[in-house]
């Protein structure tokens, strides 16, 4: 099926320097945006402390929740909404344990509002010793998931088209970390796992690209690289579309439906996912372009 036909002829290279301007400015506005921030809004996983989900009877004031839990003992609680009449309640750096803060919260929320107006769904407590340690690791998971594309692509391809592929990659990271940012979201393991499928997702998206560059290349080795760019892009088009536009139905749905538990995780998603193609199109083959430019390899004269 093709919704837009492999005859078009857009001039996609012609757009590479507004479109590198335009990531320029979009991810120095997300570094402005964690400065702003005072860093990443690190989730439980990351920045150690106990994470407390509670349902009320009845609708309860954020206010009122954060006092009950003062006047136990947990000063700095962060409640946030989580659902109707359910809400999250992050106490930052708890040593205790997890059998000792259960009885404390139930102490206190039993003499502010009562043992029958609330139930306790999970309480979660990660050390500062192992939030450390998981940051650590979900940094090198991203990075070495850069690396092994690099030496990938590097093999199936060239070095210029690895190179590209992993700016792409980066660019799409950035990005939405920026978008994360500016509206404020947690970074937690899901935020991770949403990172990875995105460096997946994309340059499965690029490589498309880049085996239609190499294959127009041996066919037509009169044409400038440029050109022949703009033709792989143009007959991949469709196939992008199609491709991207199921995937962000998919997340869309689970955005809206699927409850608070997957919300970040497919924000995440559905950036990641328009930031990818995105890349794909007006980043990773232009790269490729200009590294030509830089230091030709006489690409052109294969066959």
């Amino acid at each position: 099926m093709e919704i837009i036909k492999t005859q078009t002829d857009y001039n996609f290279v012609r757009l590479m320097k507004p479109a590198v301007i335009v990531s320029i400015v979009v991810i120095i506005i997300g570094i402005a945006s964690l400065i702003w921030h005072g860093g990443p809004n690190y989730g439980i996983d990351f920045a150690g402390g106990t994470l407390i989900q509670i349902k009320f009877k009845n609708e309860m004031h954020a206010d009122k929740i954060r006092e009950a839990f003062t006047k136990t003992g947990f000063d700095g609680a962060i409640v946030q909404d989580y659902g109707p009449r359910e809400v999250l309640v992050r106490i930052p750096g708890s040593g205790s344990k997890t059998g000792d803060v259960a009885s404390q919260v139930n102490s206190g929320l039993n003499a502010a509002f009562g043992s029958t107006n609330y139930e306790i769904r999970r309480i979660e407590m990660v050390g500062p010793k192992v939030g450390r340690d998981l940051t650590r690791k979900a940094i090198l998971a991203i990075i070495f998931s850069w690396v092994g594309i690099l030496v990938y692509v590097g093999l199936r391809f060239e070095f210029r088209y690895a190179l590209g592929g992993i700016i792409a990659l980066i660019h799409d990271v950035l990005v939405t970390i920026t978008f994360l940012s500016l509206f404020n979201k947690e970074f937690d393991l899901n935020i991770v796992a949403a990172l990875l499928t995105i460096v997946g997702y994309s340059i499965n998206d690029t490589i498309v690209i880049f085996d239609r560059i190499r294959e127009n290349a041996r066919k037509n080795i009169r044409q400038t690289l440029e050109n022949i760019i703009n033709s792989s892009v143009n007959q991949t088009l469709s196939r992008t579309i199609l491709t991207s536009t199921t995937v962000l139905l998919v997340l869309i749905v689970l955005f809206f439906f699927g409850g608070p538990v997957i919300h970040d995780f497919t924000f995440a998603l559905i950036v990641g996912t328009i930031a990818g193609v995105y890349s794909t199109v007006f980043i990773a083959s232009p790269i490729v372009l200009l590294f030509e430019r830089i230091k030709p390899s006489g690409l052109r004269k294969k066959k």
